[in-house]
C-alpha cells in the first residue's frame, strides 16, 4: 500500500514575509507600546517584581489568554477575509468585543483596530488604489469598532495576490501560521518593553524575557489552530481584576 504524502505549501513570497514582519514591528503606528495589559497593575500589587516573575507572567498569559482567544480569532478571521465571508468576520469581531473583560482592554482592542485600518488606508501614496478593496471599508465600519485581531487579519489577507491563497488550502494554512507568528511576536515584544519600563528591568533582562515567551509561541499557535469555536474563550479572572484596578490606579505609565 502506497503512503500518501501530505502536500506542502511553497514558501511564502518574500514580499508577503516582509509584510508580516512589518505587522509585527513595534514601530507600527497603532499604539501597542502604550499598553501593558494588566502588567503595570501586577507590578503595583507586588505580583511581578523581577525578571523571572515577568517571564512567567507573560508565558502564562500567552498560554491561558492569547492561545485560547485572540490567536484563534486571527486564524479564523484571515480565512474569512480571504474568502469574502463578511458575516463570519462580523461574528468574530462581535465575539471579541463581548469578551473583553474590562473597559480598558476593550478600548485597547478597538483603538488598535481603528489605527490599523487607518494605517492600511494610508500606507501607500496611491490612496485611490487602496480604497478599491471593499474589505477595508467593511472592516472600518464594524460596530462599535474593528477589533485589533480582526483588523490584523485583514492586513494579512491584503498581503496576498488576488485569488492566490483562496484557491489553495495548503497555501492558506501556511500563511495563517506565519501570520500568527507575526501577531504573537509583536505582542511579546511590546510586553517585554512594558516590563523593562514598569518593573523596571534592563535591556538584557528584557531580551531574556522575550526569549522565554518566544519558546512557548509555537505551542500556543498549535493550540489556537486546533481550537473549535465552541472551545474559544477569554476567561482570565486575575487579569480582569488587575485590569479593573489599573483603570483607577493613581499613577501609571500605560493605558492598560
Amino acid at each position: 500500500m502506497s503512503r500518501v504524502i501530505p502536500a506542502r505549501a511553497a514558501p511564502l513570497p518574500p514580499a508577503t514575509r516582509l509584510q508580516l514582519m512589518w505587522l509585527a514591528s513595534p514601530a507600527l503606528p497603532v499604539g501597542g507600546f502604550s499598553y501593558s495589559e494588566g502588567l503595570e497593575a501586577a507590578v503595583d500589587a507586588g505580583l511581578v517584581s523581577n525578571e523571572a516573575q515577568a517571564a512567567q507572567w507573560f508565558t502564562d498569559q500567552i498560554r491561558l489568554s492569547l492561545a485560547r482567544s485572540d490567536l484563534a480569532v486571527v486564524a479564523k478571521a484571515i480565512a474569512a477575509w480571504v474568502r469574502g465571508d463578511l458575516a463570519r468576520v462580523q461574528e468574530l469581531n462581535e465575539w471579541v468585543t463581548l469578551t473583553r473583560e474590562t473597559s480598558e482592554l476593550c478600548l485597547q482592542s478597538e483603538q488598535m483596530g481603528r489605527s490599523l485600518c487607518e494605517w492600511l488606508r494610508n500606507r501607500s501614496g496611491d490612496l485611490h488604489a487602496l480604497t478599491q478593496d471593499p474589505r477595508l471599508a467593511q472592516c472600518a465600519a464594524m460596530p462599535p469598532a474593528p477589533n485589533w485581531s480582526v483588523a490584523f487579519a485583514l492586513a494579512v489577507a491584503q498581503c496576498l495576490p488576488a485569488g492566490s491563497a483562496s484557491q489553495d488550502a495548503v497555501a492558506l494554512q501556511a500563511l495563517v501560521r506565519e501570520a500568527l507568528l507575526s501577531f504573537a511576536f509583536g505582542w511579546a515584544e511590546n510586553m517585554a518593553q512594558a516590563a523593562i519600563k514598569a518593573v523596571p528591568l534592563g535591556q538584557s533582562a528584557g531580551q531574556r524575557i522575550l526569549q522565554a515567551v518566544v519558546d512557548v509561541i509555537p505551542e500556543a499557535i498549535d493550540h489556537a489552530l486546533a481550537l473549535p469555536d465552541s472551545q474559544r474563550q477569554a476567561f482570565t479572572p486575575m487579569l480582569a481584576i488587575l485590569s479593573s484596578q489599573h483603570e483607577h490606579q493613581y499613577s501609571r505609565l500605560f493605558r492598560s
